[in-house]
């Protein structure tokens, strides 16, 4: 099978592409507009950049009119975030948050979450997140223009709030106490709670 991207609709590659990268972590942002709006969304489009600076990345692609997000229009404007991770436990009101609300009703009163407020940044944190990532921009890379075009957000992590109950016994985050899901393709995820190691080689294969 060779797939041609430009010989397909938008949402056909679209399908493709998600099906293909997998399994994918979940960015649960959220965002306050200027108006003080709190938006909440997950983006599975997502992963880390460096730790020097402490970053991370995640793309919110384009409406199907063209338009960008909240998200973005909110962190063009305010230039800060928070990143939630998704443990099993939040799957489904995850999911209720990806409907598309109004610009001016906020998310997370609709669906009930419990917030803190967050110490260097403007948005708030969700409460029941066992990490939750206080970020402030550092760029936003335009790739491509109209539907599902990207809106690649750098930002730097300038604190993380770690829960007590997801450290092992000397101190270290247990990916097995985070017990985050991922994302595969169309309405699927997956759980990441099944492991194996592969120590790093020390030299060529023989």
């Amino acid at each position: 099978m060779l797939i041609r991207p430009e010989e397909l609709s938008v949402r056909e590659m679209y399908g493709h592409l998600v099906a293909m990268i997998t399994p994918r972590p979940i960015a649960w942002v959220a965002t306050t507009s200027p108006a003080g709006v709190v938006n909440l969304a997950p983006f599975s489009f997502f992963n880390g950049v460096a730790a020097q600076p402490a970053s991370l990345c995640f793309s919110a692609v384009n409406n199907r009119d063209g338009s960008p997000k909240d998200t973005i229009r909110n962190i063009e404007a305010t230039g800060q975030f928070v990143v939630n991770m998704v443990p099993a436990a939040l799957a489904e009101v995850m999911n209720q948050t990806s409907f598309e609300y109004a610009p001016d009703e906020s998310e997370v009163t609709a669906v009930g979450l419990e917030t803190l407020a967050s110490l260097q940044v403007r948005p708030p944190r969700v409460a029941a997140s066992p990490i939750q990532l206080e970020c402030q921009l550092i760029q936003v890379v335009k790739v491509g223009s109209g539907p599902a075009a990207g809106n690649l957000v750098v930002g730097q992590i300038l604190l993380a709030h770690v829960a007590d109950e997801v450290l092992d016994e000397n101190g270290k985050i247990d990916p097995a106490r985070v017990d985050t899901i991922g994302r595969m393709g169309a309405a699927d995820y997956c759980w990441t709670r099944e492991r194996f190691a592969l120590p790093r080689p020390t030299g060529p294969s023989a």
